[in-house]
């Protein structure tokens, strides 16, 4: 049984890695890894529970915002990313990277909701109470590879947050040549797609859409990007490095 668990999981994996370096987001002689943490790029198509109470990250998001975000916008894209995947005949049972790999094939109403709810999945694991700080080790020092220091990389990322015209996210990913990259999408689109400026392998995402922060900031998106960092949860980010490496 245990064999077949260990087969099931490393076919998935091949599939998703042949899946994005199909898509150009992986480099084509990518190989799967054995010791790969492997739940953290096999997102599911349903919405998971919340590791914190909806009060948790305050004052940087407050209680209201985060019952509003996380029940009824990020279940609507969860619930239309399901009745899309029944109306255009997807397997659920494999990661819904493999879809966004891909998703130019794919309706409008699969990128919108395929993409808002992966997006949202990867904000809410990358957020923790009592966190914030910098981050050490192996992604501190590609961070530093990357952007010349932490500070700058943090100068670069805010911007990319803050001039977001409209709604959409900004992003810290792993690009194809294994270097780290900051970007930002309209909408909910991400560094996965194959319709992308970008591409790469998400780690770490903002939601600038007004919803994620306009009950306590009104019309001061920089003062969120700022505050964001008191909840950033360095050690999960530094796993989805370890993994995209």
């Amino acid at each position: 049984m245990n064999s077949r668990r260990e087969f099931l999981s490393t076919t998935t994996k091949a599939g998703l890695v042949m899946g994005l370096a199909g898509a150009g987001i992986l480099p084509s002689s990518c190989a799967v890894a054995k010791g790969n943490p492997s739940g953290i790029f096999l997102t599911g198509f349903a919405q998971t529970p919340l590791l914190y109470d909806f009060s948790a990250l305050e004052p940087v998001i407050d209680a209201k915002t985060m019952e509003i975000h996380y029940t009824k916008h990020a279940s609507a894209y969860a619930s239309n990313l399901a009745s899309a995947a029944t109306e255009e005949k997807v397997d659920t049972s494999k990661p819904l990277e493999n879809v966004l790999a891909s998703i130019s094939k794919y309706s409008t109403k699969m990128r919108n909701n395929g993409g808002g709810h992966y997006n949202h999945e990867l904000f809410w694991s990358i957020m923790s109470p009592k966190a914030g700080g910098e981050p050490d080790g192996k992604l501190a020092e590609a961070i530093n590879t990357s952007f010349g220091s932490y500070d700058l990389f943090v100068t670069q990322f805010e911007t990319a947050a803050k001039t977001r015209f409209g709604s959409g996210w900004a992003w810290l990913s792993v690009s194809p040549d294994k270097k780290l990259a900051v970007s930002s999408t309209p909408n909910q689109d991400n560094p996965l797609m194959d319709v992308a400026e970008v591409k790469g392998i998400p780690i770490l995402g903002i939601d600038v859409w007004e919803h994620a922060y306009y009950l306590n900031y009104q019309n001061r998106r920089p003062d969120y990007v700022t505050a964001f960092w008191k909840v950033t949860n360095w050690s999960k980010v530094a796993e989805r490095f370890a993994a995209a490496m």
